[in-house]
C-alpha cells in the first residue's frame, strides 16, 4: 500500500513528526513499530493503530517494524502470530523487520542485572496480594516492601537463582526501585520480572522468568532505533516509566512515546478477553465470525482492505474519546463496493412465479450490464423462462398506493426484462401463498407499456436456471450501542437475531464466483462469497451491508 493519496488529514501526531524532522531530530528519520501481543486475533481497533503506525512512517519515507510482544507464554501462540501477519499483509502493509520481544530476552536480563547492581531494582518476596496492598491507592501513598533494603549482592544472587529455576511461580518478583509515594501508581516500584515455569512457543523451556511489557517494550523500541512509539491512551500514565527505564539505562536511542485515543465501535466489544470468551464458549463461529470486529471477521464478511483503511482515516487521530457509530464503517464499504461490485440478481426469500403466456421449455437470453456507470465491467446474459422466482416481500394481495411492487391485478417491471401482471395466487392448506400466476407483455422489453402505469421494478431469477444459495444476513452482535459501558454482563446483551440464514437463488453467472468475490444483489445489498463455507456446488453468501446509507445523508446535511 504505497498510494500517496492515502494520507491522514492533519493531526497532532503528524505535527510532532514534522517538527522533529524540521529540527533535524533522529537525523530526519521516521521509524515506527506495531507491537501486538499474540494472544488473539487483531480487530478493527488494531487496524486503526496499524494504519497509523505504518501510514505515518510511509508518509515520511520511513519504515515500520512488526514486533510480537511474546512476554506472556500462558496466553500466546504461533497461530495468533501467523493470523496477525496475514491480517497486516491483507490490509496492504509491509513491515521492515519482524522481531519478537523474546529475541531480546538475554539483553533484557543483562539490563536487569545492571539495574540491580546500581541499586535501582530488587527482588521482592511479598505475595501478589501483599504487593497490591503495599502499593496503596490513588489517594493513599504506597509503603516500602520489607525486602526493598536487600543488598545488591543478595538481589543478584536471588535473581540468578530465579533464572536457574530454583523457585516456584510467584515466590519472588523483580521490581524497580523508584518511589512508593509517587502520585502515579505505575511508578510505585513496578514489577519487571516474574517467575513462569511454562513452555514458550518461541524459546521453548530456556526461560522460566519473563519480563513485563512495560519494561520490555521501551528497551525493545530503543534497540530497534524506533523514533516514534505510537500507542493508545491507556499507556499515557505509563510514559514516565518508559522514560525512566531508558534514562536509567543510559540507552543511546530514546524513542518518543505518543498516545492517541483507542477506537470504540458501536454495537460490539473490543476486549481480546471478551472476544476470546465468545470464541471459546462457541457463542460465535470462531475468530473470523463475520459478526465480530476482528479483521479476519470483517474480511470474511466482505469488507475490503481499502474500505478499512479509508475508515481509519475518516475517524481521525485525537486524544479525545473515539466512540464511532457503526454506520461510519458501513459507509466506507458501501462507497468502495458502489464502484467496484458487479450488479447481479439474487432472490433471498423466494416465491415461485409462473408466466402462463410464456411458452413452456423456451429460454430467452436477456442482456444486462454488470455496472450501470462502468461500461468497462461488461455485460452478461440472463435466462428468462416460464417459471421464475421473485422475493416474497415484493408481492401483496392488497396494498396501498405507496407499495411500489407487485399486487394482485397490478403490473410491475422485472429488472432487465418485461412487465408482468399478477393474475392469481396459489395457496397451501395453511393459507400461505406458494405460487403466483402471472402474464407478461412481450412488447415491454426495454420500454414502458403505452397508456398503463407500472408500479415499480423488482428483481427475479429463472427457476430452472437459478443457482441455490445459502444467504446469511447479519445484524449487530449486541442489542445495545455500547455493551462495554453497560452494567449488565455483555453476554446477556447478545442479539439472538444477529444471524438469519435464508435459502434463496442467484442468477447462473454466479456459479463462477470466486472466494471473497463481492457483488451487489440489486435491491438487496452487497454480498460476498464466504471464504470458509462456500463451494461451487453449494454457494454461501454473506451480506456485507445493506444498500441504505444513513451516514452519507448526514455528511451531506453537514456540508450544506
Amino acid at each position: 500500500m504505497n498510494d500517496s493519496t492515502e494520507k491522514y488529514p492533519p493531526n497532532f501526531i503528524r505535527s510532532i513528526i514534522e517538527k522533529d524532522i524540521a529540527a533535524g531530530k533522529n537525523a530526519g528519520q521516521v521509524v515506527t513499530r506495531f507491537p501486538p501481543e499474540p494472544n488473539g486475533y487483531l480487530h478493527i481497533g488494531h487496524a486503526k493503530a496499524i494504519c497509523l503506525s505504518f501510514g505515518m512512517a510511509q508518509e515520511f519515507g520511513g519504515t515500520t517494524n512488526l514486533r510480537f510482544d511474546d512476554t506472556n507464554p500462558l496466553k500466546e501462540s504461533t497461530e495468533f502470530m501467523e493470523s496477525m501477519k496475514e491480517d497486516i499483509t491483507w490490509l496492504g502493509f509491509k513491515w521492515n523487520e519482524e522481531r519478537n520481544a523474546s529475541d531480546y530476552f538475554e539483553q533484557l536480563y543483562q539490563f536487569a542485572e545492571q539495574l540491580i547492581r546500581e541499586d535501582k531494582a530488587y527482588v521482592d518476596s511479598l505475595s501478589a496480594d501483599e504487593i497490591r496492598e503495599y502499593r496503596g491507592t490513588l489517594t493513599q501513598p504506597g509503603r516500602n516492601s520489607p525486602y526493598r533494603a536487600r543488598s545488591a549482592d543478595e538481589n543478584l544472587d536471588l535473581f540468578r537463582r530465579m533464572r536457574a529455576g530454583e523457585f516456584a511461580d510467584g515466590e519472588h518478583v523483580l521490581r524497580l526501585k523508584i518511589d512508593m509515594a509517587s502520585p502515579n501508581i505505575n511508578m510505585r516500584d513496578p514489577t519487571i520480572y516474574r517467575i513462569r515455569h511454562v513452555h514458550h512457543h518461541q524459546t521453548g523451556d530456556k526461560w522460566c522468568i519473563y519480563p513485563i511489557y512495560d519494561y520490555t517494550h521501551c528497551i525493545s523500541d530503543s534497540l530497534e532505533g524506533i523514533t516514534h512509539s505510537l500507542c493508545d491512551l491507556s499507556f499515557e500514565d505509563h510514559r514516565p516509566l518508559y522514560d525512566w527505564v531508558l534514562d536509567e539505562l543510559n540507552m543511546n536511542c530514546h524513542p518518543q512515546q505518543i498516545e492517541f485515543s483507542r477506537l470504540n465501535l458501536q454495537y460490539t466489544v473490543m476486549s481480546k478477553r471478551k472476544l476470546k470468551q465468545l470464541v471459546e464458549d462457541k457463542l460465535v463461529d470462531g475468530w473470523d465470525d463475520p459478526r465480530l470486529p476482528t479483521i479476519a471477521g470483517l474480511r470474511r464478511r466482505g469488507y475490503t482492505p481499502g474500505a478499512i483503511r479509508d475508515f481509519c482515516r475518516r475517524i481521525g487521530v485525537t486524544k479525545s474519546d473515539n466512540n464511532v457509530q457503526l454506520m461510519v464503517l458501513e459507509h466506507a464499504i458501501r462507497e468502495d463496493l458502489e464502484n467496484t461490485a458487479p450488479r447481479v440478481l439474487g432472490v433471498v426469500d423466494p416465491i415461485k412465479v409462473v408466466i402462463e403466456n410464456f411458452p413452456e421449455g423456451e429460454v430467452m437470453a436477456l442482456g444486462a450490464a454488470n455496472h450501470p456507470k462502468d461500461e468497462s465491467m461488461g455485460s452478461r446474459e440472463m435466462p428468462f423462462t416460464r417459471e421464475l422466482y421473485i422475493d416474497r416481500a415484493d408481492f401483496r394481495e392488497e396494498a396501498n398506493r405507496k407499495y411500489k411492487r407487485l399486487v394482485l391485478g397490478g403490473e410491475v417491471r422485472l429488472r432487465n426484462a418485461f412487465v408482468i401482471k399478477a393474475e392469481d395466487v396459489v395457496k397451501d392448506s395453511s393459507g400461505e401463498i406458494v405460487e403466483l400466476r402471472c402474464s407478461y407483455d412481450p412488447d415491454t422489453l426495454g420500454k414502458n407499456p403505452e397508456g398503463r402505469k407500472v408500479r415499480g421494478v423488482i428483481h427475479w431469477v429463472s427457476a430452472s436456471h437459478g443457482v441455490p444459495a445459502e444467504i446469511r444476513l447479519y445484524e449487530p452482535l449486541f442489542t445495545v450501542e455500547w455493551p462495554d459501558a453497560s452494567e449488565k454482563d455483555y453476554i446477556e446483551l447478545m442479539n439472538p437475531a444477529s444471524l438469519t440464514v435464508k435459502h434463496g437463488f442467484v442468477e447462473p453467472s454466479l456459479v463462477a464466483a470466486g472466494v471473497e468475490d463481492r457483488y451487489q444483489f440489486e435491491r438487496e445489498g452487497y454480498f460476498c462469497i464466504d471464504r470458509n463455507d462456500s463451494k461451487p456446488e453449494r454457494l454461501v453468501f454473506n451480506r456485507v451491508v445493506g444498500l441504505r446509507d444513513t451516514w452519507a445523508k448526514i455528511e451531506q446535511q453537514e456540508d450544506s
